[in-house]
C-alpha cells in the first residue's frame, strides 16, 4: 500500500513516470497503471498530497490486484525459458542489450530491453565497471547518510560499555556533515537522527541517499531493493525520497563515506566522553566548527560557507511538530472480535474473525487494514485498556458486552410500561451493569408467556415495593397454572372407591334426628 501511496505521491510533485519507475525501483507500466487506475478514481495532476487518504489508496490497490507475488512478468518467464540462448550473448562480451533484444526477435522470444538488462544483472552479475568522479548536482537535493561505527563507552542505563555508533549526514553538494550519536540502528534511532539533522539544517533535502541499513532497506537488491515501510511514511511525512546506494558500491555515497572516516579521525580518536548527552553536544559543537570551518579538499572552501550560501535557502521547509513514530504489527482477530496492539484491546468487524490484519498505531489512533484496505480506527488505548465500537459486535450481545443500561431500559418500555417501571427499580441504585442478568431473565420470560402476562406481575411487584425478578417470574408462573386449572373441565365418569366412605362419616359432632 505504501508503495502505490509513493508512486502517486510523487507523480503529484511533478515527476515523469519514467523517474518514478527508477526511484520506486518498479516497471513503467505498473507506474502507468497505478496513475491511470487513480485518474479514473478522481485523481488529477493538480491535486493535493493530502488527497491521498488511506481510503483513496486502498481503493486503488482494489483494482490494481496483484496477480504475481514474485515480481515479475511474463517477460522475465519467457526469457528463463531461452536462458541459454542469452547465456551465449552474454559470454561473448561485446553484444549490447539493445542488440541482443534483436536477435532475441529474430527467434521469436520478444521481451522489453529493460526487463532483458534487469534478466542478465539477476542471473549472470554485471561486470564491476570502473568509477568516474559524479557531478554534485543541485544545491539543496541530495543528502547522502551512512552508519559508521566510532568505539565504546558507558552507558548509563545498562551500567555497561557498550558500542557507540555515528549516523552521519553529508550534502552531496556542500559536504556540512552532521553527526548523530548512538548506542543502536533502531527505527526510532534513525528518526530520531534525522530530526536532529532537518533541526541541524534548518530544512528538508529532497532526496536521502542511504546506505543499506535494515531500518531502510527491508531487502537489499541493486535493481529492485524493497524499502522499510515506516521510514517510506516517515519520507511520505516528511516529504523528501529515498534513493538507496546499490550494494558493496561505497561509489554510490563516495561523500559521506569519507566523511565517516573523518568522524572516526578527527572527533572520537583520542576522546574520553563521560556520557552519551556530553559526547552529542561535541558532536554538534564539531560539526559546526572543526569539520564545517576547514578548507574542504575537494571543493576548496569551507562546507559551512557553502552550505549557508547555496543550500540553505533552497531546501525544503523544516519540520515544526516532532514526528509520531507508528507501531506497525500483524494481529489476529480472535473470537471475542478484538486484536491486541501494544497490550491494548481494539474491536474488528465479526467477518474479519480469524484472520490477520495490519495494523498501523500512532500516539493518537490506530488503523486497522485487510488486505490493503481500512477498516478500522480507533482511538489509541494505554496498555490494559480497550477500544469497542458496538457496531463491530453481535445485536444479541452488544448491550451486554458494553454494559447499556440505557438500552436495556428503551427495551423494557417498549415491551411495557409496567415492565418498564419494574426494570427501572431492578437496576436503581450503584452498579446497575451488575443485575442486568435479572433484566435478561425478564425478557426471556416475557418471551416465553407473553408481555401481557408479565406486564400485568410487574404492576403488582411494582405496587408492592417488589423489585425481585425471581417473584415476578414465580408470579407469573402460578398464575398461569391457576388459570390452567380453572379452565380444566371436571369428568363425569369419576368412579367412587370401593370403601370410600360417606362424608357424613367424618362430622364433628353428633347428629340428631329430629
Amino acid at each position: 500500500m505504501f508503495e502505490v501511496k509513493e508512486v502517486l505521491r510523487l507523480w503529484l510533485l511533478g515527476y515523469a513516470l519514467r523517474a518514478i519507475a527508477r526511484m520506486v525501483r518498479c516497471d513503467r507500466k505498473t507506474v502507468t497503471r497505478v496513475v491511470d487506475i487513480a485518474k479514473g478514481l478522481g485523481l488529477s495532476a493538480g491535486d493535493d498530497i493530502a488527497r491521498l487518504s488511506d481510503e483513496f489508496v486502498g481503493s486503488v490497490m482494489s483494482v490494481l490486484a496483484p496477480v504475481r507475488p514474485d515480481r515479475h512478468g511474463d517477460s522475465w518467464e519467457l526469457l528463463h525459458e531461452h536462458r541459454g540462448k542469452v547465456a551465449d550473448m552474454v559470454e561473448v562480451g561485446d553484444v549490447p542489450a539493445v542488440k541482443m533484444v534483436e536477435l532475441l526477435a529474430r527467434q521469436g522470444v520478444f521481451v522489453p530491453e529493460r526487463t532483458l538488462n534487469r534478466f542478465i544483472a539477476a542471473e549472470f552479475g554485471s561486470p564491476t565497471p570502473s568509477t568516474v568522479p559524479l557531478a554534485d548536482g543541485e544545491p539543496g537535493v541530495e543528502l547522502q547518510v551512512d552508519f559508521g561505527e566510532l568505539g565504546r563507552m558507558f552507558d548509563e542505563e545498562t551500567g555497561k560499555r557498550r558500542r557507540v555508533w555515528a549516523l552521519v549526514f553529508t550534502p552531496v553538494f556542500s559536504r556540512y556533515s552532521f553527526v548523530w550519536l548512538s548506542f543502536n540502528q533502531t527505527m526510532a534511532t534513525v528518526i530520531d537522527g534525522f530530526e536532529a539533522a532537518w533541526e541541524f539544517y534548518g530544512g528538508v533535502f529532497g532526496v536521502v541517499i542511504p546506505d543499506n541499513m535494515a531500518t531502510v532497506v527491508t531487502k537489499a537488491d541493486a535493481l529492485d531493493p524493497v524499502l522499510n515501510q515506516g521510514f517510506v511514511e516517515y519520507a511520505q511525512a516528511r516529504g523528501f525520497v529515498v534513493d538507496p546506494a546499490r550494494v558493496r558500491s561505497p561509489q554510490d555515497k563516495a561523500r559521506v563515506e569519507r566523511a565517516v572516516q573523518f568522524v572516526q579521525t578527527s572527533f572520537w580518536a583520542g576522546e574520553d566522553f563521560g556520557c552519551m548527552a556530553e559526547a552529542q553536544t561535541a558532536a554538534v559543537v564539531w560539526c559546526q566548527g572543526r569539520a564545517g570551518l576547514r578548507t574542504h579538499r575537494r571543493l576548496q572552501a569551507q562546507p559551512a560557507v557553502v552550505f549557508a550560501e547555496h543550500e540553505a535557502g533552497v531546501l525544503l521547509a523544516a519540520p515544526v511538530e516532532p514526528y509520531d513514530l507508528p507501531i506497525y504489527r500483524s494481529a489476529k482477530v480472535h473470537r471475542d472480535h478484538h486484536i491486541e496492539v501494544a497490550k491494548a484491546l481494539y474491536s474488528v468487524p465479526g467477518d474479519l474473525i480469524g484472520t490477520q490484519v495490519d495494523v498501523t498505531a500512532t500516539r493518537v489512533l490506530v488503523k486497522i487494514f485487510s488486505g490493503g484496505r481500512l477498516v478500522k480506527v480507533h482511538p489509541r488505548q494505554k496498555p490494559g485498556a480497550r477500544s469497542t465500537d458496538p457496531a463491530d459486535l453481535p445485536s444479541e450481545t452488544t448491550d451486554y458486552a458494553m454494559r447499556d443500561i440505557a438500552s436495556q431500559r428503551r427495551k423494557a418500555f417498549r415491551l411495557g410500561d409496567n415492565i418498564g417501571a419494574f426494570v427501572d427499580a431492578v437496576l436503581e441504585g450503584p452498579l446497575p451493569w451488575t443485575r442486568m442478568r435479572h433484566v435478561y431473565k425478564l425478557f426471556r420470560t416475557a418471551d416465553r408467556y407473553g408481555n401481557h402476562v408479565v406486564d400485568q406481575a410487574c404492576g403488582r411487584a411494582v405496587d408492592a415495593q417488589c423489585a425481585n425478578v425471581t417473584v415476578v417470574v414465580g408470579m407469573v408462573e402460578r398464575a398461569l397454572e391457576a388459570a390452567a386449572i380453572d379452565a380444566e373441565p371436571v369428568p363425569d365418569n369419576v368412579i367412587t372407591g370401593r370403601f370410600a366412605r360417606n362424608p357424613e362419616h367424618f362430622a364433628a359432632g353428633k347428629q340428631v334426628t329430629p
